[in-house]
């Protein structure tokens, strides 16, 4: 493991992203209460996902999409680093949205 997944973490992901993105990514994790573990990641994924899809087809729902990828990216990545050897099971609950709350 590289370090505890937290904030600090969470910042040095999205350092070099686009500033659009990532504060886009930051008000989704913040509106599901900021914690930033792999569940918590993706969980602002999936609300992130969720407003894309269900939003008009214009700019703010592509930063959306963009945004829920990030998430889901982070999500796996937080996966990896804190329990490398949980990682397919949580990438498959993610892929059959078990573990995703809406």
């Amino acid at each position: 493991m590289a370090g505890p997944i937290d904030s600090a973490w969470f910042a040095a992901q999205l350092n070099g992203a686009p500033q659009e993105l990532a504060a886009r990514a930051r008000d989704f994790v913040a509106a599901s209460g900021g914690a930033v573990d792999a569940d918590a990641l993706a969980a602002a994924g999936r609300r992130a996902l969720d407003r894309a899809v269900g939003s008009a087809p214009d700019r703010r729902a592509a930063l959306d999409l963009l945004a829920a990828d990030a998430l889901v990216t982070l999500a796996l990545a937080a996966a990896v680093e804190s329990a490398p050897d949980r990682l397919v099971a949580f990438a498959s609950a993610l892929r059959r949205a078990e573990s995703w709350a809406s």
